[in-house]
């Protein structure tokens, strides 16, 4: 199967798994992953729905943010509610997110938003398609308008962008044009970013479910993707993408921040 009958097998697949997120939309956590970190009964649906079915049709291996899988080779990723604290509190800035990957690259990607009734998708070759529908290529943004979205302000131990550094990068951003906005889901920020709504984002996850959907789609918009440090994306990076202009303007008050505190 090509990635068009392989993005129309997924797309069906996420019909059912959308009806499961809207039908729990609101659902309070059931287990902590780790402090601050947590999922609800409708994750592990979505997900355990998402990977039968897609393990079932197309015989790809999958791995999900809560079950694990393979980690090398093609590979189906699942992030099956992007923004968890968001859903548990009926914010609709959430996601369900899903990939192929092959050579470590997404080569197929698929954002459902379904509480604001918009799914963004797009397949090796393709344009970026909102709702079925191809769009134009991404644009530069006037500076009264240019957004970037910021990730989180939370941060893990042991993390490469501490949120003392993130604190900074905020201030830096204040001063530049771009106004930065924190959703609370990596996967709203990459959609927004690739639908032109944000002018770039930051990632500072290095996990594959929740980067890789929307790097694809922010390629198949025209953006500029990197990791953090301005390199090419890989699995257990972050991401920074968006426009030409606003990318630079992002990955340099990155590189300042770290150049201040000595990283």
């Amino acid at each position: 199967m090509d990635t068009r009958e392989l993005l129309a097998i997924a797309e069906a697949v996420v019909d059912d798994a959308e009806n499961i997120f809207i039908d729990g939309f609101g659902s309070a956590p059931s287990t902590m992953k780790s402090a601050g970190d947590f999922a609800t009964e409708v994750d592990f649906a979505i997900e355990s729905h998402i990977r039968s079915m897609l393990g079932t049709l197309t015989g790809i291996p999958v791995v999900g943010e809560e079950e694990g899988g393979v980690e090398s080779g093609t590979r189906w990723v699942i992030d099956p509610i992007d923004g968890t604290a968001n859903y548990a509190a009926s914010n609709p800035m959430s996601a369900i997110l899903v990939s192929l990957l092959d050579d470590d690259q997404p080569v197929l990607g698929i954002t459902s938003l379904p509480m604001l009734g918009k799914r963004l998708t797009a397949y090796a070759g393709s344009p970026l398609m909102i709702n079925g529908q191809p769009v134009p290529p991404l644009e530069e943004k006037s500076p009264l308008v240019a957004h970037v979205g910021f990730s989180s302000m939370a941060t893990p131990k042991n993390t490469r962008f501490p949120m003392e550094m993130r604190r900074d990068l905020l201030s830096e951003l204040a001063e530049s044009y771009l106004r930065p906005r924190i959703t609370g889901s990596i996967g709203v920020d990459l959609a927004f970013t690739a639908e032109g709504i944000f002018g770039t984002c930051v990632s500072f996850s290095p996990h594959v479910w929740d980067n890789a959907a929307g790097v694809m789609l922010v390629r198949a918009a025209g953006g500029v993707v990197t990791d953090t440090e301005g390199n090419e994306w890989a699995p257990g990076k972050g991401v920074i993408a968006g426009t030409a202009k606003a990318h630079a303007v992002l990955i340099d008050k990155i590189d300042k921040v770290r150049t201040e505190h000595g990283w």
